[in-house]
């Protein structure tokens, strides 16, 4: 699966060395992952197409960590165990490299799309579903509400509202889009994207969880970064204990929606336990 997604990224056409710097780096490609794993859950062929479509999903997370590095951003210096694209370069240049990221993210997802052959709704709605994961009701949404939030106390339902923007809304996106592109009926979606939802949330939990326990060797990137920027995280509001048993009630509770809709992949559980248990 990597390899198939990292030849579509290797031979995507108008990327200059910036974007390649950010795309081809070490990563847990956990975003195509979840494409690949929902469209064989819903018995999909895996045609070709389906490696465009991953990519494209992983084209629009890469281009989310180079903004986000930003100094106007988070302001990080490390990312996938190297230099942030702006330190690597220049803040220009990653800055246009992260906006042009987007048109790729665009074309490779059109060839994914004419590879596959679906009905033309169903390529709205999969363009859709990633582009919507991506704007102000997702990411972009969840970055700014996470900036407007520093320095200040959040209910654990607002915190919850930041992550299930920043970072979920493309998790479950990833599900979703591997289930369309699988061309599965509404309940089998809707259950990938609850699940979806779920891990989504988890990985987040468990992210502030890293960041409070791992160093910056261990996890590639800059640990300690939510207490510099005094973010409120799951863990200053739950502490680390409760913090990693509500990560772990969520992937359970992700299972439990493949399970009651009648779906079965072990990938898909396998993930969710990955997701909580991961070193970095």
């Amino acid at each position: 699966m990597r390899e198939q997604v990292d030849r579509v990224l290797e031979t995507a056409t108008g990327v200059d060395e910036v974007m390649r710097y950010s795309l081809l780096g070490e990563g847990k490609r956990l975003r195509p992952t979840l494409v690949f794993a929902a469209h064989e859950a819903l018995d999909g062929a895996s045609p070709a197409g389906v490696a465009e479509i991953a990519a494209a999903v992983e084209v629009v997370h890469a281009y989310s960590l180079v903004h986000d590095d930003l100094p106007c951003m988070d302001d990080d210096d490390l990312r996938r165990g190297r230099a942030t694209a702006h330190r690597a370069f220049d803040v220009p240049r990653a800055t246009r490299a992260g906006y042009e990221m987007v048109a790729l993210a665009a074309r490779v997802l059109a060839r994914g799309l004419d590879a596959l052959q679906l009905p033309a709704a169903r390529r709205r709605e999969i363009s859709l579903e990633l582009f919507r994961a991506a704007g102000a009701g997702g990411m972009i949404g969840g970055q700014a509400l996470d900036l407007e939030a520093e320095a200040k106390a959040l209910p654990i339902g607002a915190l919850e509202e930041v992550h299930r923007r920043k970072t979920g809304a493309l998790i479950a996106a990833s599900c979703v889009i591997g289930g369309l592109s699988a061309d599965g009926t509404a309940g089998r979606i809707e259950a990938l994207r609850a699940y979806g939802e779920a891990i989504g949330l988890a990985f987040q939990i468990a992210d502030d969880v890293l960041d409070a326990t791992a160093t910056s060797d261990q996890l590639g990137k800059t640990a300690g970064k939510d207490a510099a920027h005094a973010k409120a995280t799951f863990v200053t509001l739950l502490g680390v204990g409760a913090a990693r048993a509500e990560a772990e009630r969520l992937a359970a509770k992700a299972v439990d929606h493949l399970r009651d809709a009648g779906l079965v992949s072990p990938i898909l559980v396998e993930l969710a336990h990955y997701i909580v248990t991961r070193p970095n």
